[in-house]
């Protein structure tokens, strides 16, 4: 089964995450292609759809906004999870952390399986006006590998068939 994961990110908090399910799903002999969300054009040859945006003032990366809009029928026509970043502090750890009104939105649009928020990421030296003042006060990396992998693997099962689809 080759499966992408798309994503949107600004500073590579969520192209991290990405990069982080690629390879729990390839450790699950899944074949995997790891694309930003505004390079894919189609999706042709792929068996599921892994789509996640960074969180910014409660909005999802408008690439990975984008990028579900365009390909809306074809993700109609897979299994398709969407995943989040963006808390920047331990919440997304300790309990399940909703979709966003606009993700919720995309998700129902789509058909969307499942949908995960994960920390977020902040470095010290963040570039941008709002993001560089943000950093002065807060900064971090709050992506759990744990939560990611749990995740990841739950993923890996429905697609394989090992454990019954949400409902």
């Amino acid at each position: 089964m080759r499966v992408l994961v798309a994503y949107g990110s600004r500073r590579a908090g969520t192209e991290g995450l990405a990069r982080m399910m690629a390879g729990d799903l390839r450790q699950a002999s899944f074949a995997v292609d790891v694309l930003p969300a505004r390079r894919v054009k189609d999706l042709d040859g792929y068996d599921a759809v892994l789509v996640g945006g960074a969180l910014y003032a409660s909005r999802w990366h408008r690439d990975a906004r984008r990028f579900v809009k365009r390909q809306t029928g074809q993700l109609r026509q897979r299994p398709t999870y969407f995943f989040s970043s963006g808390p920047l502090d331990g919440s997304a750890t300790e309990r399940e952390i909703p979709p966003v009104k606009d993700v919720a939105a995309l998700m129902e649009r789509v058909g969307a399986r499942r949908h995960m928020t994960f920390g977020g990421r902040l470095t010290p030296d963040a570039k941008g006006f709002v993001a560089s003042a943000m950093s002065k006060g807060i900064s971090g990396d709050w992506r759990s590998p744990d939560h990611v992998h749990s995740w990841t693997h739950r993923v890996a099962s429905e697609l394989r068939g090992d454990v019954e689809e949400p409902a």
